[in-house]
């Protein structure tokens, strides 16, 4: 029973929810044709059926929510008026079409759920037509009655003259609130799923309620041809009774007037004693006119509960007809919702397979991503290392000018003072190498007397040149950033050999930025970007060929 109330009132939830959505989305008033309000007023009268007392009467037992419903009329003076119509409508024979066309009158006032918590609040009045454990007594029907408030912004119009609501059959469809599941999001797969097996249970419950209703009325079927043939045996017994009384009657008519015969002919002594044979056959046949009497009536009782019972094994027909197809018709559900939870079962192992794919990927990313994240760390490492590599070398560079600054500058200015005094010098040599010349052109004997003296004027000049070298490369070996562009004249002025060809120094040298060596033009017509500069500087070609082969191999 539990279980009973808690599926009728899922039902009533789903019904007025889909009868609400639905009337609201078509937006004008509802008639008896729409399927949704059809549907509430079958779940409706499934819910006010649960747990009825069934009333005893002479074609068996009954159950009928009518009873309920009239007293809603001493609860509620509003609810007067439409038991009233409901009374007075002609084509209404039983007391369930009565109770329908009730529902139909209530939600058409939009006070079904006013009446409805009225009557649930008697539950004292409730108890002589429902069992204590039935909907209406438990606090699921109190739910029902508060989820009924929603109606009221529902218009309903309905006719119920031309309306058969004595013969229909209350089945529920479910499809339709299945396929409402099947639409909503699928968030709510779960949660569907448990839905649809609890109207599962609700309908194999309700199949087995019909089958042992079917039963039942199979047990009385059987009952009412046991007690008709009975019916039929003691009418044959009664007409038999009826001819034997028949003759007996004739009889007695005879023996009366031939009695009436022989006192006519017979002396007045004799006429007494026939008198009260005569009164005596009078009274036996008042007595047996009025045992015939009696068997006519019974036997016209007899009749009449023939009838009856035809006019009951008639309706039991029908119903076992309307039951029989309720049955199938909850067959046919049973099984559109075996296929709808094998389609569900279905979706859900693709939708697991597809859950179970999408976390491979995602591990698969964030191992990825993992991967990518230590690689970073690892550049970030060489980028601080290289940063401290780059901010010590500068620390160093600058160290480096702050100690060796001065002295490169005293060296390179001791030696332009060295290359002035030189140049002066070899200006003064040739001076006095002229001047001797022209001595010896005027004075020839006197040459091999000063040929001692040039000799050792030669001699000093050579030590000069030497004492004037060892300066100037101690402070190109002091010096580690490349050589000035106004430094390259001074020393492509000096008439030095070149390191490659051997050349005199009568032609102006350049001096080859990666090695510092001094080179002709011949040896020196490349340009490359080094380390230490960003514009392209001139090399030898030996270092030229060595920084491309470096450069090939070398990436970066």
């Amino acid at each position: 029973m539990a279980n009973e109330r808690m599926n009728l009132m899922n039902m009533a939830k789903l019904s007025i929810k889909g009868l609400i959505e639905s009337a609201l989305n078509l937006g004008r008033t509802l008639d008896s044709d729409y399927a949704p309000l059809q549907q509430f007023f079958v779940v409706m009268e499934h819910c006010l059926k649960h747990g009825l007392k069934a009333k005893k009467t002479f074609l068996g037992q009954n159950k009928s929510f009518w009873g309920p419903l009239e007293l809603v009329e001493k609860l509620v003076p509003e609810a007067a008026e439409i038991t009233a119509s409901v009374k007075d409508l002609p084509g209404l024979k039983t007391p369930v079409g009565r109770g329908r066309a009730w529902l139909r009158l209530a939600l058409m006032q939009k006070k079904l759920s006013e009446y409805m918590k009225a009557l649930i609040n008697k539950k004292e009045l409730l108890s002589e037509f429902y069992e204590p454990n039935a909907l209406m007594m438990e606090e699921e029907g109190a739910i029902i009655a508060g989820l009924l408030v929603g109606l009221n912004v529902i218009d309903a119009n309905f006719c119920m003259k031309g309306e058969d609501l004595d013969s229909q059959v209350g089945v529920i469809d479910f499809s339709m609130y299945l396929k409402d599941g099947n639409s909503s999001k699928g968030s709510e797969g779960d949660g569907q799923i448990t839905a649809i097996l609890d109207q599962k249970n609700y309908v194999e419950e309700l199949n087995r309620h019909l089958n042992a209703t079917v039963n039942n009325l199979q047990a009385k079927v059987d009952a009412l041809e046991k007690s008709n043939t009975k019916l039929t045996e003691e009418l044959a017994v009664a007409n038999n009774r009826i001819i034997t009384l028949q003759e007996e009657m004739e009889r007695v008519k005879e023996e009366s007037s031939y009695i009436l015969e022989s006192n006519r002919k017979g002396p007045k002594q004799d006429r007494t004693s026939e008198g009260q044979a005569l009164s005596e056959a009078r009274k036996h046949l008042k007595e047996e006119t009025q045992l015939r009497l009696d068997v006519e009536k019974e036997l016209e009782i007899q009749i009449s509960m023939r009838q009856e019972m035809e006019l009951a094994m008639k309706m039991l027909e029908k119903d076992v007809c309307e039951k029989q197809d309720a049955l199938v018709s909850l067959r046919q559900q049973l099984d559109d919702l075996r296929a709808l939870k094998h389609e569900l079962a279905f979706k859900l192992q693709s939708s697991d397979l597809g859950v179970k794919q999408k976390s491979e990927l995602n591990s698969r990313l964030e191992e990825k991503t993992n991967q990518m994240a230590a690689t970073i760390k690892q550049l970030e490492q060489r980028l601080r290392q290289a940063e401290r590599g780059r901010q010590s070398a500068e620390l160093d560079n600058r160290l480096f000018k702050q100690d060796f600054g001065d002295k490169i500058n005293s060296l390179q200015l001791e030696v332009e003072e060295l290359t002035r005094q030189r140049n002066q010098l070899e200006l003064e040599l040739k001076q006095e190498r002229e001047r001797r010349l022209q001595s010896n052109r005027s004075i020839p004997g006197r040459g091999s007397q000063k040929s001692e003296p040039k000799t050792d004027g030669k001699h000093k000049i050579q030590e000069e040149n030497v004492k004037l070298k060892k300066p100037l490369e101690e402070s190109h070996r002091l010096q580690s950033h490349p050589v000035d562009e106004q430094d390259q004249p001074l020393l492509s002025e000096q008439p030095q050999m070149c390191q490659l060809c051997q050349e005199d120094g009568s032609l102006p040298k350049n001096v080859c930025k990666n090695c510092r060596g001094i080179f002709c033009d011949a040896c020196s017509t490349n340009e490359l970007p080094l380390p230490s500069s960003i514009k392209p500087e001139r090399v030898c070609n030996p270092c030229h060929e060595h920084l491309m082969k470096q450069y090939s191999t070398s990436p970066s």
